[in-house]
């Protein structure tokens, strides 16, 4: 399973940093690219930003120079520090694993981030 946390209530020009771990069959299988993507009300579920095992990183234009996504490969673990987060950010964030040679993607359950302005 996909185990996401860090989300929470902040104000504008302040920072959250999620993380997510992956635990169980899922973790047991190479994995390939482990990532964020977001929700917010009224809108359909985006990319903020993937890495893969390579560390080669993806980010959506909107989080560019703001977001900043990590792994720690040994805890099959994936962050994404946010900076500068302001109220076009408020979204559930879901962070998501491949595995190589597989097109399947895994969701976690989501962690809901506000920004209040």
């Amino acid at each position: 399973q996909l185990q996401a946390s860090g989300g929470g209530l902040v104000q504008a020009g302040g920072s959250l940093k999620l993380s997510c771990s992956a635990s169980g069959s899922i973790s047991s299988t190479r994995i390939h690219v482990m990532g964020w993507y977001r929700q917010a009300p009224g809108k359909q579920r985006e990319l903020v930003a993937t890495l893969t095992t390579g560390g080669v990183a993806n980010y959506a234009d909107s989080v560019k120079g703001r977001f900043t996504v990590s792994r720690d490969n040994a805890k099959n673990t994936v962050y994404l520090q946010m900076n500068a987060l302001n109220a076009e950010d408020t979204a559930i964030y879901y962070c998501i694993l491949t595995h190589y040679g597989r097109s399947y993607i895994y969701w976690g359950q989501g962690t809901l981030v506000t920004v209040s302005s």
